[in-house]
């Protein structure tokens, strides 16, 4: 439609013997435009050679997957480039970090910003493949199309600009707000401002022949007329010209040197990012401690190439650090500091641990917040936990943290009680796997399932649920251990795959192919790293089989007085391993609170925070009880064991109120039953 009605334009004007265009380098000598030429290389290839000191540095690190000798090193093979340019399409083109956080100001800002940059950049490159190659199509209809198209895309870019520009000196938002990052912002908008003014003096000092050409580039062409003075002044234009190229230049030089590199190294970073779920950690293998004599990363060499990469990535918009939990509640640990200061220990060598500060890494409880908000995917939990790793390797770690992994190594579970996982079952009839010739389930109770009177009361719900519904279920009993979550998280890796190979031999021991469990933690673990161990397992939350089996009929959904009741998302279970609508299909008309689904807030229990002290001030779960009851439900939904402890303890620090925190199997047992298993 654009093409037919600017033909009617041409026709209108008796264009039809003339084709609209311009002419590239108008009024320049041969002399000035090797000088331009030699200007943009030498800029290009600054640019170029700082970057390529970046990957000096990222070459230092662990490489990942298959490492190809020669040449084939540096060439993709045909799945990862298929593999690349979906991350690419979602994460950079389709900017879906960006898009989800900040609906108000931050997205909106840095979105008309991209886009108006990349339809400025689809441009240039345009309109150099027609100056440069011998097809020419800068002419006719096209080029009319083209300059109105991106004379108004060009706005975006605009506006983005003087949003961020008066946006940087108000926000609250935990962005960078450096000197030199306003500059860069003004250089910017210096050089999408004088874009305009070239554009109005070429249409100023040299007119087309036909006015509704020029007049297409409506931006250009009103900006044009208090310029009409210059009317053949060849040399404004050319200081016009010359003086957009300069900034442009400047643009190119800078781009390395601060946080305008994540507009190259974001591509590499989202293209490159890892295919692993957000819960899984790198297995570590003992060849590799063999080989470095060491357990975890000690110099930012030891974390792989990716990882280093998207140090460089990083934006410093924040948002990792506006939703850390820790952060929130006054703590100092601050995932975009994390990032800078590793930055800053790959370019020096220092040692990783005293560059992070020691007690920051002892806060993160894992929830991957940070993670799931991050625009360029930065794995800030990874870098985390490997650091973790080695401060546990060298007997870094004390107190309470300490005393979950030796009572985990010792009894098998992380509350250190031993041969009790099957004193819940008394007087249930619970079926076992060494007494159970077939079953189709294996129903995993966990440390807090048969430890904690408040879980067992969940354990007992889900049993109870699971024999009114006629599924074939036995659990393991005394034979069950810790799945090692808590010790991987904490850092002691090894603990970690004692336990998981402990249970994979139980698995095969008694035929096990599927798994529910009403703790997300185990689920997890069991879902995403357990297979590296060699285990053959489909794993199920309770509240996704109690959804297949309220979906069939052969269980009722609970139904309490709509609004009653607020769902609170367990991390491990919303976000990281993105199962927020099973929950919901089990109790109808609850609440969400402000933050659910993959952008719940965390109760503070995750990376063994559960067994660590800390200040009364200083908890999350104080931060999420007050978001929860804002909905104003007196009751709160839950679906992790984890969550209920840490909830149940701030519920009464934050309200004298009497408010009920229930599991999601509890609510469908009442529904289901008239007498439900005390």
């Amino acid at each position: 439609m654009i093409l037919v009605s600017l033909w009617l334009i041409m026709d209108r004007k008796g264009a039809t013997s003339m084709n609209p265009t311009r002419e590239e380098y108008w009024q320049f000598s041969l002399p000035e435009k090797l000088l331009f030429y030699a200007c943009a290389l030498a800029s290009v290839g600054y640019m170029g050679w700082q970057i390529w000191a970046r990957v000096q540095l990222w070459l230092q690190g662990r490489p990942t997957g298959e490492v190809r000798q020669g040449r084939q090193y540096w060439m993709p093979t045909r799945a990862g480039v298929e593999r690349w340019a979906k991350k690419v399409w979602t994460y950079i083109l389709l900017q879906k970090k960006v898009r989800s956080s900040r609906p108000k100001t931050g997205a909106p800002m840095h979105l008309m910003m991209f886009y108006g940059f990349f339809a400025l950049f689809i441009a240039t490159t345009l309109l150099g493949i027609n100056t440069y190659s011998p097809i020419k199509f800068h002419q006719g209809a096209y080029y009319l199309a083209y300059e109105v198209i991106f004379d108004t895309l060009g706005l975006l870019l605009l506006f983005g600009l003087v949003w961020a520009v008066a946006r940087r000196g108000t926000t609250k938002e935990p962005i960078s707000k450096d000197n030199v990052d306003m500059l860069v912002l003004w250089l910017l908008l210096l050089i999408t401002v004088n874009g305009y003014l070239l554009e109005a003096a070429r249409i100023a000092i040299n007119p087309q022949s036909q006015k509704g050409w020029d007049s297409v580039s409506w931006v250009g062409f009103a900006l044009a007329k208090p310029l009409s003075g210059l009317a053949g002044n060849v040399i404004a234009y050319k200081a016009f010209w010359w003086f957009h190229a300069v900034c442009v230049f400047a643009f190119f030089i800078l781009i390395p040197r601060l946080r305008l590199r994540h507009i190259v190294l974001a591509i590499f970073s989202a293209a490159g990012s890892p295919d692993t779920p957000m819960g899984k950690l790198r297995t570590i293998p003992m060849e590799e401690v063999e080989q470095t004599e060491q357990i975890g990363v000690k110099l930012a060499k030891d974390y792989s190439r990716w990882h280093l990469m998207s140090l460089d990535a990083c934006m410093e918009c924040g948002r990792c650090t506006e939703v850390c939990p820790a952060n929130a509640v006054g703590k100092i640990l601050n995932p975009k500091k994390i990032v800078q200061d590793l930055r800053g220990a790959m370019a020096t060598g220092a040692e990783v641990v005293p560059s992070l500060d020691p007690e920051a890494l002892w806060q993160c409880t894992t929830c991957n917040a940070c993670v799931e908000a991050c625009p360029v995917l930065i794995r800030h939990v990874d870098i985390i936990v490997d650091a973790r790793r080695n401060i546990v390797s060298e007997g870094g770690l004390s107190g309470s943290g300490a005393l979950v992994l030796r009572q985990t190594a010792s009894t098998g579970n992380a509350w250190g009680t031993s041969g009790n996982r099957e004193d819940w079952m008394q007087g249930l009839d619970i079926p076992l796997a060494r007494t159970t010739s077939e079953f189709e389930y294996l129903f995993w109770v966990g440390c807090a399932g048969a430890t904690d009177p408040g879980a067992i009361k969940t354990t007992k719900a889900v049993a109870d649920l699971l024999k009114t519904a006629g599924v074939s279920f036995a659990c393991l009993g005394n034979e069950e251990a810790c799945t090692g979550d808590p010790a991987r998280r904490l850092g002691e890796e090894f603990l970690f795959q004692e336990k998981a190979m402990e249970n994979v031999s139980a698995f095969e021991r008694y035929g096990v192919k599927k798994i529910v469990t009403a703790c997300p933690h185990c689920f997890n673990s069991l879902k995403n790293e357990y297979g590296d161990f060699d285990a053959k397992i489909e794993v199920f939350h309770h509240t996704q089989l109690l959804q297949s089996l309220v979906s069939k009929g052969k269980l009722l959904a609970a139904k309490p007085e709509r609004g009653s009741v607020v769902m609170h998302d367990p991390c491990y279970l919303g976000r990281v391993n993105e199962e927020s609508e099973a929950p919901r299909a089990l109790v109808e008309g609850m609440v969400n609170p402000e933050f659910h689904s993959q952008k719940t807030r965390c109760c503070g229990a995750g990376g063994g925070r559960m067994w660590m002290e800390e200040p009364l001030t200083e908890r999350p779960s104080n931060a999420r009880v007050e978001q929860l009851l804002a909905t104003g439900a007196k009751t709160v939904a839950l679906g992790c064991p984890f969550c209920k402890i840490m909830l149940d303890a701030s519920v009464k620090q934050v309200t004298d109120e009497e408010i009920n925190l229930v599991d999601l199997a509890e609510m469908l047992q009442a529904a289901n039953s008239k007498s439900p298993v005390s």
